[in-house]
């Protein structure tokens, strides 16, 4: 557990967790703590019983904002991706008048890079700490977006020009993830919107009206991943079709080799007779006038194939 004084963006350590229960003068306390933290946590800040059940479930939260007498407690999801699976990891915050306590079980990319923008910003107050975050943690969304998309562009390629039976298996894990961020994003643009619309005794008034530009974010966000799921059901129907492309393209290959060999298998079965009269039978160069005959004709319906595009 580490506890910051945040004062016009300047981070002082705490070494005493007592000293944050009296509001400063001035700034606010930054508590970033584990889940095994809230056994203390919880009966100094006054946190309900059922928002440390939810920090200490194992399955996943599903975000949302309640609000208490003292502070908030708001569920978000933060979002990362490795080019094979999506990590959504949840983030656990607890706002108070004075203070904001962040609950993660593993480590949360966005609260590291917060802090040169508190500092750059200058922020003074636990409202515009959880502005500035919750917008940080919507931007992320935007750049794991433009990475699904260059990756969805990488598989039609490869689809396109050689389709193999991996492909199949790549476009069902992802279209799966894709289809697991849209079900979050829905009532994660809820908690947005309630940021942004409700009235918050703990949210400066003037700063709610900033959460309306993070509203829009979440709504096209939420937008671009309905893109993405479409998007992969056309994939799919590519994935089928160049199937059907490639097993007619093999048979008609076959097709045309069957029937190139058909005149010739003729010719072999009327010479397997051991009649006398067939032409070229008694001569000695018979074979050789037979086996020149098959290579003409053969190459002749194979010109003839090439010639109206049907190999």
């Amino acid at each position: 557990m580490k506890i910051r004084h945040v004062k016009n963006g300047v981070f002082t350590t705490v070494e005493q967790l007592e000293q944050t229960l009296i509001e400063p003068t001035e700034g606010f306390y930054w508590i970033d703590a584990d889940v095994d933290d809230l056994t203390i946590l919880q009966p100094m800040f006054g946190m309900h019983d059922l928002a440390v059940e939810d920090c200490l479930n194992e399955e996943e939260q599903r975000p949302k904002i309640e609000i208490y007498e003292n502070h908030y407690f708001i569920v978000f999801n933060s979002i990362r991706f490795d080019d094979e699976e999506i990590f959504l990891r949840a983030l656990n915050i607890f706002l108070g008048k004075h203070y904001i306590i962040t609950v993660t079980k593993q480590k949360i990319n966005e609260l590291r890079s917060l802090k040169p923008i508190l500092w750059e910003q200058e922020v003074n107050r636990p409202d515009q700490f959880l502005y500035y975050l919750v917008d940080l943690v919507v931007d992320n969304y935007f750049s794991v977006g433009d990475r699904i998309d260059t990756r969805i562009e990488t598989l039609e390629e490869a689809i396109l020009m050689h389709t193999k039976k991996s492909h199949l298996n790549e476009i069902i894990g992802l279209r799966g993830e894709i289809l697991w961020v849209r079900k979050v994003l829905g009532p994660q643009r809820e908690v947005v919107f309630t940021l942004n619309k409700k009235e918050l005794k703990l949210i400066d008034d003037q700063l709610q009206k900033y959460f309306s530009d993070v509203y829009e974010n979440a709504i096209k966000i939420a937008e671009s991943f309905d893109t993405y799921r479409d998007l992969m059901g056309n994939l799919r129907e590519a994935y089928q079709s160049s199937l059907s492309s490639r097993a007619n393209e093999i048979m008609r290959v076959f097709t045309a080799i069957t029937t190139i060999f058909m005149p010739l298998t003729f010719l072999t079965g009327i010479y397997g007779m051991n009649f006398d009269i067939l032409p070229f039978v008694h001569s000695s160069w018979g074979a050789y006038v037979l086996l020149g005959i098959m290579l003409v004709l053969g190459c002749s319906m194979l010109y003839i194939f090439r010639k109206k595009e049907w190999l």
